[in-house]
């Protein structure tokens, strides 16, 4: 083999790299933005390009998507990484494009990272793209709303790729065994592990796969690999964790009894039981949202901006540094006061309003909005608060539920200020002459 054609074997590029899909029709996932009367799609198959983002995790397609673009149109294709390249092989580009434009022929830069180029470096990219010199097609994990200058992203349209579903992932798996791998076999457990661990990211499953049997491999001829063997090799049983199976819903039941009992030390070890085995950050967030207002309500309303700020924060950052954000959310919910009043009281109310479903809204607090509306009573007798100080002894229920009390705080935390204020409203509604 000629030594400079090594950049060109797939003898020595990694099983990703084999993998990588040439076309459209091979792209798995991504139906959205890469579906048969997508934009995308429309646009190669007429070879009209426009500048465009990819947003989304690692290994969705991003990378993959903008050589498709490249191969299948008649361009002059340049790739950057942010990451690695600086202001003197962008000018270099730049130079290349505006020759390819007197040549009459176009140009499209992809620039891996683009979020990772500062204000100065980006502001360089408009005129040529407002030009049409280069078709600029930019890859980021961030959200290009804050990584993106605006001036550039008002010039570009932004697609959204999200993680890959386990489907789509094991789709891949079974791909590259039978293309790269047809004479050794995988049981079905071995492929579920792999999908699960992988977290949506396609490059990320096809290099476990690989690792995994170019160990097995090695020790011998050994021709199906087990699910006793994929444990081995990836040294722990917490990566044996699946994310539909019994232990995932197990182990989220654990962290919210734990965080119920003000008990952050089990909290946090939970929390790391599920992060650790490759569980979605974003689920956990959610769930901690709910808590939030769910066991603590208006006893520390603090508790839902914690728990909606971790939410943000996973998403700002991802994986794996998201992990001390979502545990500073679960030892702060640990240590709030707890009151389940929320919970229970909308319950009550939800009960209710099954069964009051007919009733109609009393007439003083409907809005008259024509003549025929007051004529029938709309408004009559509504007492603007404002008016009032604030407060009147109005019936705000209906008649039938006249009285009823579904909001009953208890004496946690600033649930116990809630239920001075209630009690003095009560008072104070008593006492009101109008």
């Amino acid at each position: 083999m000629n030594l400079f054609d090594l950049d060109n074997s797939t003898e020595f590029k990694p099983l990703a790299d084999k993998m990588r899909p040439m076309s459209l029709d091979d792209f798995v996932g991504q139906e959205d933005v890469v579906g048969k009367d997508s934009s995308i799609r429309k646009m190669i198959e007429s070879d009209q390009i426009s500048s465009m983002i990819f947003w989304g995790p690692p290994g969705v397609g991003k990378t993959t998507l903008a050589k498709i673009i490249a191969e299948k149109t008649k361009s002059s294709f340049h790739e950057l990484s942010a990451v690695t390249s600086g202001v003197k092989e962008v000018k270099e580009i730049f130079e290349i494009a505006k020759y390819n434009k007197s040549m009459g022929k176009k140009t499209i830069l992809f620039v891996d990272e683009i979020h990772r180029f500062n204000k100065a470096q980006q502001d360089a990219f408009l005129p040529y793209v407002e030009n049409g010199t280069i078709v600029l097609i930019g890859a980021t994990t961030e959200n290009p709303s804050f990584e993106v200058n605006s001036a550039l992203l008002s010039r570009t349209k932004v697609y959204v790729l999200h993680s890959l579903t386990n489907e789509n992932i094991l789709e891949v798996l079974h791909r590259a065994m039978s293309k790269v791998y047809p004479n050794i076999t995988l049981d079905d457990d071995s492929f579920n592990i792999i999908a699960n661990i992988s977290n949506g990211d396609a490059r990320s499953a096809l290099n476990t796969l690989e690792n995994v049997i170019n160990t097995i491999t090695s020790k011998g001829h050994k021709k199906k690999i087990t699910k006793k063997d994929l444990e081995t090799v990836l040294h722990s049983k917490t990566f044996l964790y699946d994310k539909n199976g019994e232990e995932h819903y197990n182990l989220i039941s654990a962290l919210h009894k734990s965080m119920r009992n003000s008990d952050p030390d089990a909290a946090l070890y939970y929390l790391a039981r599920m992060l650790e085995a490759g569980e979605d950050p974003k689920y956990i967030a959610r769930r901690i949202v709910r808590f939030a207002s769910e066991d603590i309500g208006m006893a520390n309303t603090n508790a839902l901006v914690q728990a909606v700020s971790a939410y943000q924060a996973v998403t700002f950052i991802g994986v794996p540094e998201c992990n001390v954000n979502l545990a500073q959310a679960v030892v702060y919910l640990s240590v709030s006061p707890k009151s389940n009043s929320l919970e229970v009281g909308y319950m009550k109310a939800a009960e209710d309003a099954i069964k009051t479903a007919k009733e109609k809204v009393p007439l003083h607090l409907r809005n008259a909005e024509t003549k025929l509306d007051k004529d029938l009573g709309y408004g009559k007798g509504y007492m603007y608060a404002h008016d009032y100080g604030g407060l009147t002894p109005m019936e705000c229920l209906p008649e039938v539920l006249k009285g009823r009390k579904y909001y009953e705080p208890t004496d946690h935390g600033n649930e116990k200020n809630v239920q001075a204020i209630l009690k003095d409203i009560e008072k104070r509604k008593k006492n009101m002459k109008i």
